[in-house]
């Protein structure tokens, strides 16, 4: 029977070595999905905008390319279940994006900016993991689990077993073949649009950027669905993806793995508290920001100036946590992760993700305006 005693610290190691690469990169070409959408709803430069919507190509291409291998099964993750629940991930959405702006950052971002030196970020992301663990077991559960969970659809009532794009497109009669080119027509549509921008193909950093951070969400499901993944765990004789908080297979996110982390230190003597993929994912992010901040030397504290700025931040960091988890994801999780499945519910989460950052952004102008 295989050992498999080695592979927790085999899967956490490399969660944490992913996403220090991740926080390095996204440090060094300012990655921000709430920045790239200001920027092109405020000053019309979309090449933050183009930058991730190139990583999500090479994320969905990446994942698609496992799938195909038999080295991942995509129909084994939190996004692809056959029952959508269209109001929470609609909900979630709008409120993680609205929240994100006003926190000046997304979770991820605002791991990167306490790399950084940024002690407002800081803040952000203590009510940030205070809210979501709220929201996984607490008050904001009940809310989350009798309010919006019930209201959801079935795909299986069209003969889908997963609720991923491809899938529903043959079962509605687009026929299996799909499965197969989808992904990759689709990813490459989004490259073309992409690239057919001159400014945005003579800044390469930007365009490097975009494709390390993808490729990093592909070995993130590597890690999680292959490297750590057991067909019969020697001791239960189940399936089991080692080392994961959801049970499943897993790429990077940062909203459910935050509040997963402050559990962890919170009940640190307690023995079934241990080290996962998303929180070694969190860990990840914040070296790899810290040192290319400090190799820069571009690390700087910075804290708040007014209460106005504290208690938007400290709304924002409750928005994101309630909302990141009612949608399952926050902007890397449903914004790269979730998105690379095709998952159905994931596009629904985004969009509302976008919708809510734009409604944020039009808030804070009509602020400035009647200031």
């Amino acid at each position: 029977m295989q050992d498999a005693s080695h592979l927790p610290a085999l899967v956490t190691g490399l969660a944490f070595l992913l996403a220090a690469v991740f926080g390095a990169v996204a440090t060094r070409v300012n990655f921000c999905t709430m920045g790239a959408i200001s920027d092109a709803v405020n000053f019309g430069d979309k090449r933050r905008l183009r930058m991730w919507l190139l990583a999500i190509a090479v994320a969905i291409a990446g994942a698609a390319a496992l799938q195909i291998a038999g080295m991942v099964d995509l129909s084994k993750t939190l996004y692809t279940g056959n029952r959508v629940s269209w109001l929470s991930l609609a909900i979630g959405g709008f409120l993680f994006g609205f929240g994100m702006t006003l926190a000046s950052g997304c979770g991820s971002k605002s791991l990167i900016r306490v790399g950084g030196g940024n002690l407002k970020s800081l803040i952000v992301l203590v009510f940030f993991a205070i809210s979501a663990y709220m929201t996984l077991k607490g008050l904001f559960a009940v809310w989350r689990t009798v309010g919006l969970d019930p209201l959801r659809f079935d795909v299986s009532s069209i003969g889908a077993k997963t609720s991923d794009v491809p899938t529903i497109l043959a079962a509605l009669g687009a026929g299996d073949a799909i499965k197969l080119w989808f992904p990759f027509a689709f990813a490459a549509a989004i490259v073309v649009w992409v690239l057919a921008d001159s400014d945005f193909r003579a800044t390469p950093e930007m365009v490097i950027g975009g494709i390390v951070i993808g490729a990093v969400i592909v070995g993130g499901w590597y890690v999680s669905g292959h490297i750590g993944y057991l067909p019969e765990d020697p001791a239960t004789l189940e399936e089991k993806f080692v080392a994961t908080n959801s049970g499943r297979a897993e790429s990077f996110s940062y909203t459910a793995p935050l509040a997963y982390l402050l559990e962890l230190l919170i009940y640190w003597t307690d023995q079934s508290r241990v080290l996962t993929f998303g929180i070694a994912g969190v860990l990840g992010m914040l070296v790899g920001s810290a040192a290319i901040a400090i190799a820069t030397k571009t690390f700087r504290w910075e804290g708040f100036t007014t209460t106005e700025d504290l208690v938007n931040h400290v709304a924002g960091g409750i928005m994101m946590g309630f909302g990141g988890v009612t949608a399952l994801g926050c902007t890397i999780g449903q914004g790269l992760s979730g998105i690379s499945t095709l998952a159905l519910g994931s596009f629904l989460a985004v969009g509302a993700i976008v919708v809510g950052c734009v409604a944020a952004l039009k808030y804070q102008m009509w602020r400035l305006d009647h200031a």
